[in-house]
């Protein structure tokens, strides 16, 4: 590590100036977009849906400059000059892309060209000197010498330990196995599920007191961030996603379970027995949960289900399914109407299943053909008189209505881990492109050695080192009980990155880079999954975390 000069410490705090302006300019145009879109005090979803592009690009620049902010923060920490130079790079980018944005729309912004240009004008020296090619191929030149080394992580002993204990399992165990199963479209082997069990991974999420890892008074986003971005490094589809789903459900019964079903589904989840699935989304009704209209009628002993679920990711593997159903007919009780039940059936390794209980009723599911994220399969489901027991309702008779509520608990950290997923996947992509442009020659020289190879290979660093600096921020606030809005954002701006940065490292390979054989071709269709799962990024934008700036404006 060395130390940042004099020099360096001054680009960090030009880079705080241009930013804090930058922040200025989208907290003014968020209060112009809060008096358009309040009524009578409060603010109206129909005006704000009026605003859609402008509500989009304000929490796109948001999330960017708040990736940007952990970046800054973590390079003042770390004190190490490789560090400071991807910050002001990012830094750098982020601002021009957010004034960018600003500029083209003054008027529905309510800005002026002057305003953004004396933000950009405060530090044009800066940001001149960051944006030129010499300084970005320069950079490019110590990521090709130094590999994927991102700098410091900061992280604390007992995750860095984890750190290396799970990196060393995606190199050795997942990696082989991850080209057949994209490939082949088999489902997750237990090669790689039953070393998982053993090391604890599917009760990162769960107090020890129920089984799991977790400490009993305190979260651990962390830790489980770390786990997952290794993870899914190996492989997105074969590895990276398998504690999304216990996370979810983990969640959900410590919001709303019972004491009795705590006890009884904690510890089995906690040690992958079963392994389970997510059942919220439907044909006609995706992000916006509210419309969920897969019926449960009570009936003697307990609940009948009918209608249609889709993309339950790990369905057919799963023991038991965290399905959100209507239980109030009136489609007037939106999602006060809504409740969970933990339905229970057999494991299936099959594209197709079918389930028929002595209890009565059916169960069908069938694997939805994807363009990537293979492993994990996604199934379409239908009910049909399935029969569940009033013990399976999350939370009892006292958890009708609150469905709703307790899905919410577990996309929360869904979402931080979904960042988490796609550094991890933008990790892979980095080291293979470092990896290619050493070997691969062309016109009597290796294409690392040409000035936009290096170019390509500094930005995909800058922006995966922020990338990372902000899951890890925001992960660290969860873990204090804050940060929810953070993950939105966070989530937002990782996964549309992860889309670039695979894309760029698709390119370094060039023709090679589109063969199924080479393993960035599956990186790029497994990242366009990330911008759509979790809560799609228009979703995000426009209902959460533009509701959320707007609310917090002046």
């Amino acid at each position: 590590m060395t130390d940042v000069s004099s020099t360096g410490r001054q680009l960090l705090d030009q880079a705080a100036a241009v930013l804090q302006g930058t922040q200025d300019l989208i907290d003014r145009a968020l209060s112009t977009l809060k008096a358009k879109t309040l009524d009578a005090g409060k603010l109206s979803n129909a005006k704000l849906d009026a605003y859609q592009l402008v509500s989009y690009e304000l929490s796109l620049s948001w999330a960017e400059c708040c990736a940007a902010r952990f970046m800054l923060d973590h390079s003042r920490q770390c004190d190490d000059e490789f560090t400071s130079r991807l910050c002001a790079l990012f830094c750098a980018e982020a601002v021009t892309a957010s004034c960018a944005r600003l500029r083209a729309r003054l008027a529905d912004f309510e800005l002026a060209d002057a305003d953004v240009a004396a933000v950009l004008n405060s530090q044009a020296a800066f940001l001149a000197s960051q944006l030129s090619a010499a300084n970005i191929a320069a950079i490019g030149q110590d990521v090709v010498d130094r590999g994927a080394d991102l700098g410091p992580d900061l992280l604390e002993e007992r995750y860095t330990m984890m750190r290396d204990t799970f990196h060393k399992f995606a190199d050795d165990v997942v990696m082989p196995l991850a080209e057949e199963v994209h490939r082949q479209d088999l489902i997750i082997p237990d090669a790689i599920l039953e070393p998982l069990k053993e090391m604890g991974v599917f009760g990162l999420s769960i107090p020890e007191s129920y089984g799991g890892l977790q400490e009993d008074d305190k979260e651990d986003n962390m830790g489980m961030i770390v786990v997952t971005e290794e993870l899914s490094r190996g492989s997105l589809g074969a590895a990276g996603s398998l504690i999304t789903r216990p996370e979810i459900l983990a969640r959900a019964l410590l919001k709303g379970g019972t004491e009795e079903q705590k006890q009884h589904w904690l510890p089995k989840l906690a040690v992958g027995d079963p392994l389970c699935a997510v059942a919220v989304t439907e044909p006609n009704y995706g992000s916006d949960v509210a419309g969920v209209k897969l019926k449960a009628t009570p009936t003697e002993g307990g609940w009948i289900l009918n209608g249609a679920k889709t993309w339950c990711t790990f369905g057919g593997k799963a023991g038991v399914l965290l399905v959100l159903a209507r239980t109030n007919p009136d489609p007037a009780q939106g999602y006060r109407g809504l409740s969970m039940f933990l339905v229970e059936k057999p494991s299936s390794d099959g594209h197709e299943f079918e389930v028929t209980p002595e209890t009565g009723g059916t169960l069908t599911g069938r694997a939805i053909a994807t363009l990537g994220y293979r492993g994990m399969h996604s199934y379409e489901l239908f009910f049909d008189d399935f029969f569940v027991p009033e013990a399976n309702m999350l939370g009892g008779s006292e958890g009708q209505g609150k469905g709703f509520y307790f899905a919410m608990a577990g996309f929360a950290g869904g979402r931080i881990q979904t960042a988490g997923r796609a550094v991890g996947l933008m990790r892979a992509a980095l080291e293979r492109s470092i990896s290619y442009s050493r070997e691969r020659v062309v016109f009597n020289h290796a294409i690392g050695d040409y000035q936009l190879t290096r170019v390509k290979l500094a930005r995909m660093t800058a922006h995966l080192a922020a990338c990372r600096q902000i899951t890890y921020g925001v992960a660290r606030l969860m873990d204090e009980g804050k940060g929810d809005m953070e993950a939105s954002g966070a989530k937002l701006f990782t996964c549309k990155t992860a889309e670039w940065v695979t894309r760029e490292a698709l390119q370094i390979h060039g023709g090679m880079g589109y063969a199924e054989e080479v393993p960035v071709s599956r990186y790029f269709v497994d990242a366009r999954v990330l911008s759509i799962f979790e809560g799609a990024e228009e979703t995000l934008a426009l209902k959460v975390i533009t509701r959320s700036l707007i609310e917090n404006a002046a």
